[in-house]
């Protein structure tokens, strides 16, 4: 089954959403395992978002240089630069953008020892596409950036990498 098979409700991605008034708001996806990463912009993509993706977090770095973005969903544990180092980095470089970690593993002792890169959300892995949806939604809510979008419908399944696939 593939991501569109279980979207048959939703406009396809890129599509306004009905009564949509504004641009989509602009996700940066950074995550190193390629399914997952894949899997959450398909998803976040298909909820009418406008969704980039990052394989590292130096790309990821690279890209908020370049562009603007409402919300960062980010892994921890990535090569390059660390979720936490982009936490840091967007705090040295005075970008206020809301930040989700989905994360295998919390750095508790970074946000201990740094109680100001403590993000928006947290998300341990795994997750349904269902907590990563509303917690997306909660956050941009919670930081001013949200527009009320039509709910997406229930997610069947965690982002496993069985039951997606990308052409």
């Amino acid at each position: 089954m593939t991501v569109e098979n279980m979207l048959p409700a939703l406009a396809p991605a890129g599509a306004p959403l009905q009564g949509q008034r504004s641009p989509p708001r602009r996700i940066l996806v950074a995550e190193d395992d390629e399914n997952i990463r894949r899997y959450n912009a398909e998803v976040l993509a298909h909820s009418g978002y406008h969704v980039d993706a990052a394989e590292d977090g130096a790309a990821a770095w690279d890209t908020l240089l370049r562009n603007r973005y409402d919300l960062l969903v980010t892994d921890n544990d990535m090569p390059k630069v660390s979720g936490v180092e982009l936490l840091h980095k967007l705090h040295a470089a005075h970008i206020a953008l809301p930040v989700i970690m989905a994360t295998g593993k919390l750095p508790k002792e970074e946000f201990i020892r740094y109680p100001w890169l403590q993000p928006a959300a947290l998300l341990l892995k795994p997750y349904s596409f269902n907590e990563l949806l509303g917690t997306v939604r909660n956050v941009l809510r919670a930081t001013g950036a949200a527009r009320e979008l039509d709910g997406p419908p229930d997610w069947p399944a965690r982002p496993s990498g069985r039951d997606v696939r990308c052409d």
